[in-house]
């Protein structure tokens, strides 16, 4: 499984939402992303220290995407390739069979538009993203 969405861009997958949440998903074929918030079912327990996958060194939970936190939330931009009834096609699949969906919201770029960022001890480590599984 791949770590990040970078690392699973051609990777297919579907979402499965419950009919009574149908109307919810009107106008969202139009966005070419959305944003799933999951929550981490297989996460278990957590510890405010981890060794990141991308580190030797041990980081602040918070200063990190490890799965293993406090409030196990996962999130992940995906493409959304088309809507069939309640189920969503999507590429850029980073998350396990069965991950229970909390939320889907669309990505809209002028929103994220966060252009200046510092990336703290994952500069330098970033692009290794891609070739990184668990």
């Amino acid at each position: 499984m791949p770590i990040q969405p970078p690392g699973a861009w051609e990777i297919a997958g579907t979402v499965e939402i419950f009919p009574e949440y149908a109307e919810g998903l009107c106008d969202l074929a139009g966005f070419s992303h959305i944003i799933l918030i999951t929550h981490l079912h297989l996460s278990a327990g957590y510890t405010l220290k981890v060794k990141p996958f991308l580190d030797d060194t041990l980081r602040g939970v918070f200063a990190t995407r490890a799965p293993r936190r406090p409030n196990p939330i996962g999130l992940s931009v995906v493409r959304l390739e088309r809507i069939e009834g309640t189920t969503l096609h999507i590429t850029g699949v980073d998350m396990v069979d069965g991950t229970p969906l909390l939320d889907i919201k669309p990505y809209v770029p002028d929103f994220e538009g966060v252009t200046e960022v510092q990336i703290g001890w994952l500069t330098g480590k970033s692009w290794q993203v891609k070739e990184a599984t668990s």
